[in-house]
């Protein structure tokens, strides 16, 4: 299977954390190759186990992703990204 993914590195101390946002899978290694290395390995554990258990195209629908063949086709795009300072 193949999808198409977001996946968001951030640096916090010592350790970056890579994230899936689409999916809500966080990982973490010591540099930022070692995070996504991480992240994409626990994508395809989950995506493992819940397939065994046959939970998987229920989660993807959840997530907001439909399959069609081989592909998981996200429904939603993101279009920007923007860092921004807001007053509160």
């Amino acid at each position: 299977m193949r999808v198409q993914l977001t996946i968001e590195i951030l640096k916090k101390g010592d350790w970056y954390l890579a994230r899936t946002p689409e999916l809500d899978f966080i990982s973490q290694g010591k540099t930022y190759e070692e995070a996504k290395k991480n992240v994409l390995e626990v994508i395809k554990i989950q995506f493992s186990e819940m397939r065994e258990m046959g939970t998987l195209e229920d989660y993807l629908l959840e997530c907001g992703f439909e399959t069609r063949n081989d592909d998981i086709i996200p429904k939603t795009e993101m279009v920007g990204f923007e860092k921004s300072m807001v007053s509160v």
